[in-house]
């Protein structure tokens, strides 16, 4: 490790030490799974040709590389261990906006605010780019996974609006891949991997083109809102009574026109007095009055109706960007941060819209909301539900590795707990709930990459690339043959074995294995705690003051 060190600070790459300030703040959490995850150091590259020296190093030294962006993985997998080396990419986050070829460039470590602020200052009306719907999630993993954003109904996934990717590879050489290469050339072949399933699996990504698109709404504008539907004082519990089951199994099933998206999470908040609840988050590229009569066409309970139509704005598109989207998702932004103090597990489904599946996936989150609340009153804990609509121009066919086209809704259940020793029985709770719903996603099996699940079960290439896995496995063949790119829940090579690579992850909590998740209780905290250690100087009053303020 100390000869990586010396080259990366003879090479002027930022490079930080445990006990170091930016060190601390790199590595910094806002799950609490992974508060003890201590890399032996963090490097920070700020151009192409410094990923390139990293890679050089890391294969001559035998050094384990976790990439991180933006932090948002759900799964950690972001998060580097232990024996590892966190690869930071923060510092690569310029942005060029060419409005004459209607692309913008960004370097692999913007968060999608940097990208958006080109359009903002701009005063780019009417033009968006395919990005995520919390500012603070980071481009990059965002794109590779394939990219759900608040206008991909009508524009299709992330990744389709892609143009060009430049990528390390495991020989650490700068390669450059674009939507018009020959799809059956070993770079048309990596472009549609990427695009995808391109995170962490064949190369470090340090640069992106992505599509600036017009939206169809000739006035520019978008009307956008927010609404949390909970029982008045006095009423039942919302989630038992027949008018919301009907409401929702009726939104659900519905054949939204493309312009609109309406995302919903089923709130079951017992550190809230509120209830049981359903919080809708309204997206529409047109006028309000368009807007209005397709709530009032669509949404059978009048209330409903009109407090969504009453809570959303016609605004510009840039103002929508800059202070809606932070304000629709500002839970989601929260909890982004190290100052977020819960412990969180997530688990994703991949569901078509037709009544039965539909109908049936309602009675279940709603009987796992009266569960969790009956069995956990009194503790600090919460458990959503968040359907992501999708759908649209998403389901059209296109080259990428992208395979379950045919979704009409990615949902994904997240537990939260304050409490460390809640964590059996919230592991226990998400594994049960995961076993019911799991038969009702695509094909029996279905997740979403974004959105993983460190304890995911079975196949994990399967469930998040389906029969994609085979042409993935040869292209990895062909630009990582060596295996220095592999991780716990990546693409292996074909007839591999996940987990071996030697620039691969050691995150030590296990999936693919028939193993009960509560039998992964503890088994993150008690693994890093073997190597933890407390770095600083004499003043400890001052080094646990730094370290809170990192986020411990």
């Amino acid at each position: 490790m100390s000869q990586a060190i010396r080259a990366f600070k003879r090479d002027r790459i930022p490079v930080f030490e445990r006990g170091e300030e930016d060190y601390e703040r790199s590595v910094a959490t806002n799950n609490l799974l992974f508060r003890f995850a201590r890399p032996d150091f963090v490097v920070q590259p700020q151009t192409p040709a410094h990923v390139q020296a990293i890679i050089k190093q890391a294969r001559a030294q035998n050094l384990k590389l976790t990439i991180k962006c933006g932090g948002h993985s759900y799964a950690g997998h972001s998060t580097a261990f232990e024996g590892g080396v966190s690869v930071d990419l923060r510092q690569m986050n310029r942005t060029r906006l060419d409005m004459a070829s209607k692309t913008i460039t960004f370097g692999a470590g913007c968060q999608w605010g940097h990208v958006y602020k080109t359009l903002i200052n701009g005063r780019h009306e009417g033009f968006v780019v395919n990005g995520g719907r919390c500012p603070t999630v980071g481009v990059s993993g965002f794109l590779l996974g394939g990219g759900l954003g608040p206008f991909s109904r009508s524009i299709g996934m992330g990744s389709d609006t892609v143009k060009e990717i430049t990528i390390v590879t495991a020989d650490s050489k700068l390669v450059t891949v674009k939507e018009t290469d020959d799809p059956k050339s070993n770079e048309g072949r990596l472009f549609w991997a990427l695009c995808g399933a391109g995170g962490g699996n064949f190369g470090v990504v340090v640069e992106m083109k992505l599509a600036v698109k017009r939206l169809q709404s000739p006035s520019g504008k978008v009307v956008a809102g927010r609404y949390q539907w909970f029982a008045s004082k006095g009423e039942p519990d919302l989630f038992g009574t027949d008018i919301f089951m009907s409401t929702m199994n009726t939104f659900y099933t519905t054949k939204w026109p493309e312009r609109i998206t309406i995302d919903s999470t089923w709130l079951c908040d017992l550190t809230d007095s509120s209830g049981n609840g359903v919080r809708f988050l309204a997206c529409f590229d047109g006028e309000q009055k368009e807007f209005n009569e397709t709530i009032d066409k669509y949404i059978t309970h009048p209330e409903v109706a009109t407090q969504i139509k009453r809570r959303s704005l016609v605004e510009n598109s840039t103002r929508f960007l800059h202070e809606t989207l932070v304000t629709q998702w500002s839970e989601e932004t929260r909890k982004a941060f190290p100052t977020n103090k819960t412990y969180s597990i997530y688990s994703s489904f991949v569901f078509r819209n037709d009544p039965l599946t539909m109908e049936q996936v309602t009675v279940l989150v709603r009987d796992l909301a009266v569960k969790f609340r009956k069995e956990f009153s009194g503790e600090k804990v919460k458990f959503f539900a968040t359907f992501i609509h999708s759908g649209g121009q998403m389901s059209t066919p296109k080259p990428s590795a992208f395979f379950w086209r045919d979704a009409v809704y990615h949902m994904y259940l997240d537990v939260e707990w304050e409490d460390k020793w809640m964590e059996w029985l919230m592991r226990k709770f998400l594994g049960d709930a995961k076993e019911l719903l799991r038969k009702l996603s695509l094909q029996g099996k279905a997740a979403f990459i974004n959105f993983p699940d460190g304890a995911l079960q079975g196949d994990v290439e399967q469930a998040y690339w389906g029969d994609n896995s085979e042409e993935l496995r040869r292209i990895k063949q062909i630009w990582d043959k060596d295996d220095f790119f592999q991780w716990e829940q990546g693409v292996r090579l074909p007839g591999g074995i996940p987990g071996k690579g030697p620039g691969g992850q050691n995150k030590p909590e296990k999936s693919g294995d028939q193993v009960r998740d509560e039998d992964l209780t503890d088994s993150l905290a008690s693994k890093q705690w073997e190597d933890w250690k407390v770095y600083g100087t004499k003043d400890i009053v001052g080094d646990l003051k730094a370290l809170r303020d990192a986020g411990w």
